[in-house]
């Protein structure tokens, strides 16, 4: 069956249906994170700083980069059914990390980091028949690097407190 989604290109992907979801809670992830530095500005911690940072990176550019990465490097071929899972495992899972690591409940950021790499896994199948170039490497080298680093900063939170 033929997809009635009109193909998307590099600058149409960051408004077209596909990529919609993880701009606009990307977007809201980096003014959120923006507003929390404000507001823990006055008595920063360790966590404070490590949550905004967090936000704005993970939950706000990288859901951003990726979304617009996979929409426009597959032609939108990817469909709705996996949108949703990806957006609802990234989001779900990153709010049990933040939640997990500020309430220190282990239990919690270890389903919010196996929902985040199940996230990862599914945008890695998206993208595996991408147009080939530099962005298609930049997409690839970002999911390595939140793949890697997502365990390790587990492991250090486990260790740490």
């Amino acid at each position: 069956m033929m997809s009635t989604r009109p193909p998307a290109t590099v600058g149409s992907a960051w408004i077209h249906p596909l990529s919609r979801p993880f701009v606009i809670i990307g977007v809201l992830g980096v003014i959120g994170g923006g507003l929390l530095s404000a507001i823990t500005a006055p008595a920063p911690s360790y966590h404070a700083s490590w949550a905004v940072a967090y936000t704005v990176l993970v939950i706000g550019v990288a859901q951003i980069a990726l979304g617009v990465a996979q929409t426009s490097l597959t032609g939108a071929a990817v469909g709705g059914r996996a949108v949703v899972a990806e957006a609802v495992c990234w989001n779900l899972g990153n709010a049990l990390v933040l939640a997990g690591t500020l309430a220190g409940a282990l239990a919690v950021l270890y389903a919010g980091i196996v929902l985040f790499l199940v996230a990862l896994v599914l945008f890695a199948i998206a993208l595996r028949h991408g147009r080939r170039g530099m962005p298609l490497v930049v997409a690839w080298v970002v999911l390595v690097i939140l793949f890697v680093s997502a365990p390790v900063g587990v492991i250090i939170q486990a260790l740490t407190g």
